[in-house]
């Protein structure tokens, strides 16, 4: 969570769009940070689900967002893009909603992490879990073993933003998922979460669980 205050900065206190939203879990937590904070939710059932902890709940597609240009000031895009139909579409909407100056929090999956962490499918039949080595075959194969979901690799996300009027102030990649790390092994959580943000200072990073990207919208 910190994590994502500090990229946004004092945009945090504008208008803030969680594109992607779930059950509403960040838009809870960033409630009380932020000016205002809209979630956007696909699923219809996430999206009621969510309405529960706040009422500014909306359930729309984010290739289509339901709002004006430059309509917000911070939007957190956290391991969304990879379930979208067209993603470049997304990515797009997302910056045309971004006035100028604004941010986007992003987080995606990478490929260079050593497990499919949303299962695949085998013999017609899907697989749940963490699946080893499945993002380091040929795309070809990897695609077929996951259609449903994407992965990315730092050229990839790039080629997504190409052409769009926005400059890169973070592109990194992360191990994630510290909060949950403490939560369930405590002590040895937190000597965990130091072991990963110390192989996150070096090039071992590739190995990570998630691109970490922060987008600026030129103006």
């Amino acid at each position: 969570l910190q994590m994502i205050i500090d990229a946004g900065g004092g945009r945090i206190r504008g208008r803030v769009l969680e594109n992607g939203c779930g059950g509403g879990m960040y838009v809870q937590n960033l409630t009380p940070h932020a000016g205002t904070v809209i979630g956007l939710e696909y699923d219809f059932e996430r999206a009621a689900e969510a309405h529960d902890v706040s009422p500014y709940i909306v359930n729309a597609a984010g290739e289509g967002l339901p709002f004006p240009a430059e309509a917000f000031d911070l939007i957190l895009s956290h391991e969304v893009i990879e379930h979208v139909q067209d993603d470049r579409a997304a990515i797009a909407e997302m910056v045309r909603a971004l006035r100028p100056g604004g941010r986007i929090v992003f987080f995606c999956p990478n490929r260079g992490y050593p497990f499919e962490t949303h299962g695949i499918y085998w013999r017609g039949k899907y697989k749940f879990g963490n699946i080893p080595l499945v993002n380091w075959l040929p795309r070809k194969w990897r695609d077929k073993l996951a259609p449903h979901v994407e992965i990315y690799t730092r050229r990839d996300l790039a080629q997504l933003f190409e052409g769009l009027p926005v400059r890169f102030v973070t592109r990194t990649i992360i191990f994630g998922a510290y909060d949950n790390i403490i939560a369930r092994f405590g002590r040895l959580g937190r000597v965990l979460r130091g072991l990963f943000q110390f192989v996150e200072r070096t090039p071992l990073r590739v190995f990570g669980l998630s691109h970490f990207w922060v987008v600026e919208k030129d103006g």
